[in-house]
């Protein structure tokens, strides 16, 4: 088994500030976050079908389901986001949320609340044609 995040603080250190990976460990190692049957590692052997997994090979095919992309400004994982929002059909959209990171989504109390609100007008709208162009068939 491999730590899929940093284990000590010390060790979250050594990645850059507000990183996906030094801000994990302030979330699921400390009690933020943690949980006893949450041990955040991964088995080792899995890494070759981690290394060929591609969530974006076949988001075209999500369409004509919404999607919705919700990325903080300092987030350094923007890149999956952008290339999901490239590759996807409509109707999508890509959100930003400005001065979030990517853990600061997670449960941040400045930053939640923007989320959710946004989460609730974008389904409201898409899936309430969804469900009038299902009535109309």
């Amino acid at each position: 088994m491999v730590p899929i995040v940093p284990e000590t603080e010390e060790e979250a250190k050594g990645f850059p500030p507000r990183s996906l990976f030094g801000e994990a460990y302030d979330y699921y190692r400390t009690p933020r976050a943690q949980h006893p049957r949450a041990p955040s590692r991964y088995v080792f052997r899995s890494v070759d079908r981690i290394a060929q997994y591609s969530s974006y090979d076949l988001i075209h095919l999500i369409a004509p389901r919404p999607l919705l992309m919700i990325h903080g400004t300092d987030a350094d994982t923007a890149r999956f986001s952008r290339e999901a929002i490239e590759k996807a059909r409509e109707p999508k959209e890509l959100f930003w949320i400005e001065g979030a990171s990517h853990v600061d989504l997670y449960d941040k109390e400045e930053y939640v609340p923007t989320a959710i609100a946004k989460l609730s007008d974008f389904f409201q709208e898409h899936l309430a044609k969804t469900r009038a162009e299902l009535a109309a068939h």
